[in-house]
């Protein structure tokens, strides 16, 4: 806790200083912020358009959306960060010049407010980006002055000037004097007409682009200008080209997408036109109408006649047998019993019923007639007959059914032929079937996308917009006011604080006893502090002698030396205060005095004073036996010493005693002197050797410091 308090020490003795700089950073930052230019900001936000959501029925644009990305949000901020956006924004705005007020130490842009109104056109543009001047003199008459020039020309107001590189009109601002009446027109001006790539440069540096979240399709367009109209006229002409741009570059890749659309369907429909042309030559060199349908009508017929065939031959092989049967009966006709199912004709039931009637009458004529009767030949006549018409049926039908039988295998081969080559046809069909579907639903693809693009190019909307327009500033943004008289007060102080402390190591003066503790093993023997009040010197310094005693520094017979390092008046106070006190104490001092600073406050019966220059000749033994003379009849020895710095004589002294007190100032002596006399005593071997203390915890006002300093060296 001492440790802490001694390191506050310095803080607190320089207050008055600190509290001093704080004030002035204030007052300076004051006067800063009077003069400096303020920044203005304004802000818009803009709402980009989400490509899987939207307006209902929107789905038209998607595909001609030329913002469909994932890094949307990145890839929009850098359009809005590009020199044609900003470049179109820039050209619809009155920034190419600017007119400031001229004042001793500031300059202000006037903008909208400015008394007088310049136009210009120049030949080169070496005439821009350069400051002109203009004294109003009258309010018919101006000065005109170039860049750095101190001879002006003489113009009128109205009329225009031919300067270097172009004319100029200068004219008063009538519309705005008679609104301001107050207004100051006789004044000091400067403008200048700026490229509009040093323009891009100003804004640029102030802009910033960015977006509210990386997940949220909503970018903040942010601008600083010293002219609060100007960042908002800005900001919202960027976003209004924005979306200008956007409904601009969907109308131009539409309206490319219809003329290309309108080209491929040209294109399509051509090649779908040939397509259904050689579907219908390969149909008619085929002779094929449907090949399903008279595939199937074929096959079917193939059926029918195979279904015919196999039923005549049935029926062939059946007469057949029936004939082989008849022609092995041969002459027994009648005996025979043939199987008449496959012969089924109506004519031969009747004419075989015929026969075995006839059959029946013979053999009842057989009964009564014999065989070469009339009668019964008239019945074989007629059986005969009967015969050879059903033997000569049997073959005629036979051979009818043979002949239907052979035209059916031919006709079944002819219908079959049919099938020969079938599957190259309809791989052929298949193949241009597929070419003209391919081109019909590549046909009826661009019709469709091509009506999707006219609507696209004729809905000149947009899906991104501003929510939240720029609004004029009242209050700048740039500098902060109280940020900067905070800081500037933080900085007055630490400031102060260093250059106290950095004084204060750099003196390195002995401050308290801890110092001279840290840097020797010399003992302090007592710190006497400040005594503000004379009446106390006497009381305080019978205590330090008492306290002297009681350390058993001093005792009866002693000698003792009192000295400092470099001046004898460090050391004198305590000298002379001391001698006093053990004198109060009921003592007999002997007082040496080698420096002759204690002659005039001494009794002299009691004084000895050996300042002389014929003392510096003497030697140690001279100065002993002397002192030991006189000490025979006092209690004790008080030598004020030289400075041990300087004095030739002092180390000498301070042999001889058998107490020697070193006094250090804690306002004067430097920190290295301690080590300085602890080196002198152990080189010298001076005996018992202490530290006094003198102005111990003593912390003076630094007022006190600047007025002693001004009584010393202005009011002598």
């Amino acid at each position: 806790m001492n440790e802490n308090l001694r390191i506050l020490k310095p803080f607190f003795r320089g207050l008055p200083i600190i509290i001093l700089a704080v004030a002035i950073s204030v007052l300076a930052a004051k006067k800063y912020l009077n003069y400096v230019t303020p920044l203005y900001e304004s802000t818009a936000k803009l709402k980009l358009a989400d490509v899987q959501e939207g307006v209902p029925s929107a789905n038209l644009f998607k595909d001609f959306d030329v913002f469909a990305s994932e890094n949307k949000i990145a890839t929009e901020i850098e359009v809005l960060k590009s020199a044609l956006l900003i470049g179109r924004a820039i050209d619809e705005l009155p920034f190419n010049k600017e007119i400031y007020r001229k004042g001793s130490f500031q300059s202000v842009e006037l903008f909208r407010n400015s008394p007088i109104l310049i136009e210009g056109t120049f030949r080169t543009a070496d005439a821009l980006d350069k400051k002109y001047g203009v004294n109003v003199i009258s309010t018919k008459e101006f000065v005109f002055f170039y860049p750095d020039s101190k001879k002006g020309i003489k113009g009128s107001f109205g009329k225009p000037m031919t300067i270097k590189g172009g004319i100029i009109l200068i004219h008063l601002n009538e519309p705005f004097i008679k609104y301001k009446k107050d207004l100051k027109i006789i004044d000091s001006y400067e403008f200048e007409f700026l490229s509009k790539q040093k323009l891009m440069d100003k804004i640029n540096k102030n802009l910033d682009i960015v977006s509210v979240d990386k997940d949220v399709p909503v970018i903040r367009i942010n601008l600083k200008s010293n002219v609060p109209e100007k960042a908002a006229m800005f900001v919202n002409k960027l976003a209004e080209v924005y979306v200008k741009d956007y409904i601009e570059s969907k109308f131009r890749a539409a309206d490319t997408t219809v003329d290309f659309l309108k080209e491929e369907i040209k294109s399509s429909n051509k090649k779908l036109a040939a397509s259904e042309n050689n579907i219908q030559n390969f149909k008619d060199k085929e002779h094929i109408v449907n090949i399903p349908q008279e595939t199937e009508t074929d096959l079917r017929k193939i059926a029918q006649l195979k279904i015919e065939k196999t039923n005549l031959k049935m029926s062939l092989d059946a007469i057949k047998d029936l004939n082989k049967y008849i022609a092995g009966g041969k002459g027994s006709f009648l005996d025979l019993a043939p199987n008449f199912e496959a012969f089924t004709d109506l004519l031969s039931t009747e004419m075989v019923k015929n026969m075995k009637n006839l059959q029946a009458e013979k053999k009842d004529l057989l009964l009564t007639y014999t065989p070469e009767n009339e009668k019964v030949k008239v019945i074989d006549a007629k059986l005969k007959d009967l015969t050879d018409y059903q033997i000569e049926s049997i073959k005629n039908t036979e051979n009818n059914l043979q002949i239907k039988y052979a035209e059916l295998s031919g006709e079944i081969k002819e219908s079959e032929k049919a099938f020969i080559g079938l599957p190259e046809k309809e791989r052929k069909l298949t193949i241009l079937n597929r070419d003209f579907n391919l081109y019909e639903k590549n046909y009826n693809f661009l019709n469709e996308k091509r009506i999707d693009a006219e609507i696209a190019k004729s809905a000149k909307i947009a899906f991104h917009k501003v929510i939240s327009p720029a609004e004029i500033s009242t209050a700048p943004v740039s500098p902060v006011r109280s940020i900067i008289i905070i800081v500037a007060a933080i900085m007055g102080m630490l400031g102060s604080v260093i250059l106290i402390y950095a004084v204060h190591f750099a003196k390195a003066k002995v401050n308290d006893t801890y110092t001279i503790e840290k840097n020797s093993t010399i003992p302090v023997a007592i710190a006497t502090p400040y005594i503000k009040k004379s009446e106390l010197t006497e009381d305080h310094f019978l205590k330090e002698a008492l306290q002297m005693e009681l350390k058993g520094l001093v005792q009866q017979k002693d000698i003792i030396t009192i000295s400092s390092y470099d001046k004898t008046r460090e050391h004198l106070f305590h000298s002379k205060n001391l001698i006093k006190a053990f004198c109060t104490q009921g003592r007999k001092v002997l007082v040496v005095d080698t420096t002759g600073e204690l002659e005039n406050q001494m009794d002299h019966n009691n004084y000895i004073n050996i300042s002389g220059s014929k003392y510096l000749r003497a030697t140690q033994s001279v100065f002993k036996n002397e002192i030991e003379d006189k000490m025979k009849n006092y209690d004790l020895c008080v030598i004020h010493n030289q400075a041990v710095n300087k004095g030739r004589l002092a180390l000498l002294f301070m042999s001889l005693a058998s107490q020697n007190f070193v006094v250090l100032d804690s306002r004067r002596t430097a920190e290295k002197t301690i080590i300085s006399i602890e080196l002198l005593q152990e080189e010298y071997h001076l005996p018992n050797l202490s530290f006094i203390l003198n102005k111990a915890g003593y912390n003076p006002s630094i007022f006190l410091f600047v007025k002693k300093i001004y009584n010393k060296y202005f009011q002598r």
